[in-house]
């Protein structure tokens, strides 16, 4: 399991809208990974709607969020399309992802949980939640954001 200080682990998934993403199509930029159980659940639905109605303040500290879930892109395509989700949205299907970062529970489901990685590629912040009822808010991604600069 990872956590701060580390070097956060690279992947590669397949995504919405823009097809592969991984860690190193963003060289330069601050990375904020959002991993949450669902599409279209009540809790994860309303995190990810907020987080992209706050966009322009990750775009103004030179952030991208990446949101990553177990389910497919089918699934993905339409919750983004269905809630104008405007972040991506990644597919870790086998949770090879989530395991790397240390976000499954012990029956296997994915933790709410948020990462945020330096420009250097080292997680300066780490979040994960055991019942996953509520989520990190925008204020709280951005102090962390601000501190990795």
């Amino acid at each position: 399991m990872v956590d701060v200080g580390d070097r956060a682990p690279e992947f590669k998934l397949l995504g919405v809208p823009d097809g592969e993403y991984s860690l190193s199509r963003f060289p330069g930029k601050i990375v904020v990974l959002a991993f949450y159980p669902a599409d279209n659940s009540p809790v994860c639905t309303t995190q990810l709607r907020t987080y992209t109605m706050d966009q322009a303040s990750f775009d103004s500290l030179d952030a991208v969020v990446l949101g990553i879930s177990p389910q497919g892109i089918a699934s993905h395509k339409a919750f983004y399309e269905e809630q104008a989700i405007k972040l991506p949205l990644l597919a870790d299907e086998d949770k090879t992802v989530a395991q790397a970062y240390g976000v499954l529970g012990p029956l296997g489901f994915y933790r709410r949980s948020v990462f945020v990685i330096n420009r250097d590629g080292l997680i300066t912040y780490a979040h994960r939640t055991t019942a996953g009822l509520s989520f990190s808010p925008t204020s709280v991604l951005i102090e962390a954001i601000s501190q990795a600069g």
